[in-house]
């Protein structure tokens, strides 16, 4: 199972041409989606005009140097390591539904426009990544899903409540799992169920990719350009209109009005509002 390409004994009933058209249309409903996203909730517009906002309060000129290592460190922090999320678990959860999703999306277009048809042996490296970018996606949805999301593990909701926010997640998982036991019940050649669980891999694919305009998918593209640009306000002084953190070092910050009753405070006073994690409040 792990070592078969799940396309190539599907060539034998669906066309290759059909099954690389599918892929585009997919591909398509994804760019058009996020580009239509864009323009309905105006979030370009609204990133550029906050970035021209921001040009006017800075205190500082940014060299095209320092935004060449800010855009580094976003890709290396914000999008690669998902640095943002302070809760361990969701940090981890976050980065195999996200590799998985990569590797299980990248896998499935080579497979099906390189090493699917008749007489074209496909690397074994391939469809290992396929499943395995499936077992990833599923592992780290499933536990975001029934033991991370915030209102079930802290408003103590049903992890079974579905509202219309959670079309991208149950899509991604439909998709991965039902790929998953096609690919099984491919192998053992079971027949009729074979067939279903190909049409619900077909049905929560087209979901995910064509219901981009209604669910958080456009995020994704958007998110590091956003963190990139609170990365330029805090370089050049703008700040986002916010003031600067306060150092309890420098007698400035300390003598501040709002820092009076910090003054002989101890530097380190806790963990406070952390000191436990919210549960089912």
């Amino acid at each position: 199972m792990f070592t078969v390409n799940p396309f190539t004994a599907l060539s034998e009933s669906i066309p290759v041409a059909a099954m690389q058209l599918y892929v585009v249309a997919m591909f398509i409903f994804v760019v058009g989606g996020t580009i239509i996203d864009t323009i309905h909730k105006k979030s370009a517009q609204y990133f550029f005009k906050n970035a021209e906002e921001a040009k006017k309060s800075a205190t500082r000129t940014v060299s095209s140097g320092e935004k060449v290592g800010l855009a580094v460190q976003t890709v290396t922090s914000e999008v690669l390591t998902s640095s943002e999320f302070s809760n361990p678990k969701r940090r981890l959860s976050h980065l195999m539904t996200m590799y998985g999703f990569i590797l299980f999306v990248l896998s499935s277009a080579v497979m099906v426009f390189a090493y699917t048809g008749a007489g074209v042996e496909t690397p074994v490296i391939w469809p290992i990544l396929w499943h395995l970018g499936a077992l990833s996606l599923c592992v780290g949805g499933y536990w975001f899903w029934f033991a991370i999301r915030v209102d079930v593990a802290s408003e103590g909701n049903s992890p079974f409540r579905v509202v219309k926010a959670d079309l991208f997640i149950l899509s991604l998982l439909a998709t991965a799992t039902s790929a998953l036991i096609w690919s099984f019940l491919q192998s053992i050649d079971a027949g009729g169920l074979t067939f279903a669980f190909l049409l619900l891999f077909i049905i929560s694919s087209t979901v995910l990719f064509g219901g981009v305009l209604w669910s958080k998918f456009a995020h994704m593209f958007f998110k590091p350009a956003a963190a990139y640009q609170k990365k330029i306000t805090v370089a050049d002084g703008s700040r986002e209109n916010l003031p600067a953190y306060a150092d309890r070092d420098n007698p400035a910050d300390r003598d501040r009005h709002s820092m009076e009753l910090l003054k002989d405070a101890p530097k380190n006073m806790g963990l406070g509002i952390k000191r436990e994690q919210p549960n089912h409040y």
